[in-house]
């Protein structure tokens, strides 16, 4: 199939890139400038030059291809609502090529739409609107889409890493470097999904060839890491101290990362497995954590 690639050049739409072509597949990358053109076609990709802000030029772009698969996002967290609703309307654009049609359109989410409430792992067969997160607007998009009979697959996503970006964790990270310790809120016993970032790429790849309409797929390969052992690691790293901080203390600390740091965002994947055979075999985050190297200026993560 000729794929519609959205941040191909991305952290994880790069890694999705060598997956798609050894599966036989051919990509169309979406880049915004010349040095991704020239990454892009160094890989064997033919680039097509668009941005999130163009909605009518992803939509032209998705108008060339056998499938769809949206990995691009604005990870500006600062604007995070604004970016939800930014990532709603491109959803909304490439899905309207694809009406009429039985080809895929892969969309991506994260774990925490899935919730199932506190202390519980998401799970796929949850859509839980009245959960915080912003990045709802992203799944009612695709819901809409789904409703008009065009082939929807969503892939939620934990936190994606390896030993340079660990997701949300990696903004963490540079947060201890200004504020000279590393926080966590409480007793640091709510915890995280994560997964390595080969594995995730090998999922899209999965739900591609192997899903079906409708369906959520949890790219989820540990169900939740506590985030005092992953404070704890990061002190290390660092050579900082590791202090527990009180709910109240936490804007003082963590700015926008607030509505993050004290959330529970556990997530299974048991029916993922179960349904597209995908078995995680990379590296856990703590041990890409360790093999972080934290000399290594904050801009280069």
């Amino acid at each position: 199939m000729r794929i519609f690639l959205t941040g191909a050049t991305g952290f994880i739409g790069s890694r999705v890139v060598p997956e798609l072509l050894v599966a036989g597949h051919e990509v169309l990358g979406l880049t915004r400038s010349e040095a991704g053109e020239r990454a892009l076609v160094a890989a064997g990709v033919e680039p097509y030059r668009g941005t999130l802000e163009d909605p009518d030029g992803l939509r032209a772009g998705a108008q060339k291809a056998d499938a769809v698969i949206h990995t691009a996002f604005d990870h500006d967290f600062s604007h995070f609502v604004a970016n939800c609703e930014k990532d709603r309307r491109v959803v909304t654009a490439i899905g309207s090529a694809l009406r009429g049609s039985d080809r895929p359109f892969l969309v991506t989410s994260g774990v925490n739409i899935g919730s199932a409430g506190p202390g519980q792992p998401a799970l796929e067969s949850i859509f839980s609107t009245s959960h915080p997160i912003p990045r709802i607007a992203t799944e009612e998009a695709a819901n809409a889409l789904l409703e008009a009979g065009v082939d929807v697959r969503i892939v939620r996503l934990p936190q994606v890493h390896d030993p340079v970006k660990q997701g949300l964790v990696t903004p963490f990270i540079d947060t201890a470097r200004e504020k000279g310790f590393v926080g966590y809120v409480g007793e640091g016993h709510n915890r995280w999904a994560a997964a390595p970032v080969g594995d995730v790429a090998r999922l899209y790849v999965l739900a591609l060839e192997r899903g079906r309409r409708g369906a959520r797929y949890h790219a989820v390969a540990e169900e939740g890491v506590a985030m005092r052992e992953i404070a704890e690691t990061v002190g290390a790293g660092l050579d900082l101290p590791v202090r527990s901080i009180p709910a109240e203390e936490a804007p003082a600390y963590f700015g926008w990362m607030t509505a993050f740091a004290g959330l529970d965002m556990t997530a299974s994947s048991a029916w993922t497995r179960g349904e597209l055979g995908w078995q995680p075999t990379g590296p856990g985050l703590i041990e890409d954590l360790r093999a972080m190297n934290y000399a290594a200026p904050a801009a280069a993560a």
